[in-house]
């Protein structure tokens, strides 16, 4: 691996991988959700979507005839704490896709119809979102969690704030935001990673930030309080989340809570799975999950289960996160979960555009590219008294979100 920032404060990271005439990069900027006010919610998933639609000197069209007509692909997202424009090609045409990408986020012109058609169809989403009742429940139980932090919303925004926004807020972001020595640039494939940095340098390296520094990434701090919130839906299925606030990757509790996510919910042999749906038959959907985040993140477990069962499967459900302050937890059970996690992170990096994907994450939400190496060895070095300590850290403070018909979730609340 090479790792190596340009003088324009560009970071570009470079890894030779011959096998497959393949070339994967991704061109990461350090701004996203977290960067959002409520009334901008969904400012940088917009963003993203219109990003590829047009630059000054091509149409969306002429875009993706650039892209189709030598068999690559393209595409633009965000996240909490970053955006990001993705690209894959064989190695011959990845100067070509790398100029395009460059064309893209030094000049685009974000057109009007392009705009609005985003907007509907962000719209749509939304509005769909509303029809998903785990989607309902957990968007509830979130924003109870964070309340004022960017964090409370969803991704896409809401309603009000995605008709509000405007070709001017999308402008006056990517001015602010995109910028050389806010971003990151990973290759993998291919390539010589001298060459990769030569042609990263040539397409970006005379793009010059400005003389203004980025704004500072001020969020409000969380105090965890517990509370419960319902929604009446006439739904085939209840849904119960409950979740905790949680550290963020930079939190000495981080592996102890993701090899704790994984023995909760990772798969059919996960401690939910086996002892809420095989053995109790309480689930048609159960399992637990905590984010990596650059901020305050979340422990959450969850079950969707038949109304009727409502009140037994939100028993279990907090007596199996409650039974880990007891320390039961086995030290083979901790293996098997170490063994786990650790062979699907290796199974996570078997692709170019996945490695390329990972380091530039673990770049932009300042880890570096060594935590490649540090998570395998932090997550070995997790023992049960961590995670006794990591569990009477985190849960404290619960938070509860149930979702079904009224009779059900009024018997609960």
């Amino acid at each position: 691996m090479h790792r190596t920032t340009l003088t324009n404060g560009l970071t570009v990271i470079a890894i030779e991988n011959p096998v497959a005439d393949i070339v994967a990069a991704r061109l990461f900027i350090r701004a996203g959700q977290c960067r959002e006010t409520a009334e901008q919610a969904g400012l940088f998933s917009l963003l993203m979507s219109v990003l590829t639609k047009g630059t000054q000197r091509r149409s969306s069209l002429e875009i993706a005839e650039a892209v189709e007509s030598i068999g690559a692909s393209l595409g633009a997202d965000a996240a909490s704490d970053y955006s990001i424009l993705s690209l894959k090609t064989v190695s011959s045409d990845f100067e070509a896709m790398l100029n395009l990408a460059a064309e893209i986020l030094r000049e685009p012109s974000f057109p009007t119809a392009e705009l609005e058609l985003e907007r509907r169809l962000t719209l749509q989403g939304l509005r769909s979102m509303q029809e998903q009742p785990f989607a309902v429940a957990f968007n509830q139980l979130r924003e109870a969690m964070y309340a004022e932090h960017p964090y409370a919303l969803s991704s896409l925004g809401t309603a009000e704030s995605i008709q509000a926004l405007s070709r001017d807020d999308l402008l006056a972001a990517h001015q602010t935001y995109f910028r050389p020595d806010n971003m990151i640039v990973t290759v993998v494939g291919r390539i010589v990673p001298q060459q990769a940095i030569a042609l990263v340098e040539k397409a970006l390296g005379d793009w010059q930030h400005p003389a203004s520094p980025l704004p500072a990434l001020t969020l409000p701090a969380l105090t965890p309080k517990s509370q419960r919130r319902v929604t009446v839906q006439d739904t085939q299925q209840a849904i119960i989340i409950l979740g905790y606030l949680a550290g963020s990757v930079k939190h000495p509790d981080y592996a102890a809570l993701k090899l704790l996510s994984t023995y909760l919910g990772n798969g059919l042999s996960s401690r939910l799975f086996v002892e809420l749906r095989e053995k109790q038959g309480l689930a048609y959907d159960v399992s637990a999950f905590y984010p990596t985040r650059l901020s305050t993140s979340q422990f959450v477990a969850y079950i969707g289960t038949a109304p009727g069962n409502s009140a037994i499967a939100l028993t279990g459900l907090c007596s199996e996160l409650d039974r880990l302050r007891t320390g039961v937890l086995t030290p083979a059970e901790l293996q098997v979960a170490k063994n786990k996690l650790l062979g699907q992170y290796a199974l996570g990096k078997q692709t170019n555009g996945q490695i390329a994907q990972l380091l530039g994450w673990y770049e932009a939400i300042g880890l570096g590219t060594d935590f490649d190496q540090r998570f395998p060895a932090d997550i070995s070095a997790v023992t049960l008294e961590t995670i006794e300590a990591a569990v009477q850290h985190c849960f404290v403070e619960p938070y509860l979100s149930i979702l079904g018909p009224a009779d059900i979730v009024e018997s609960l609340y």
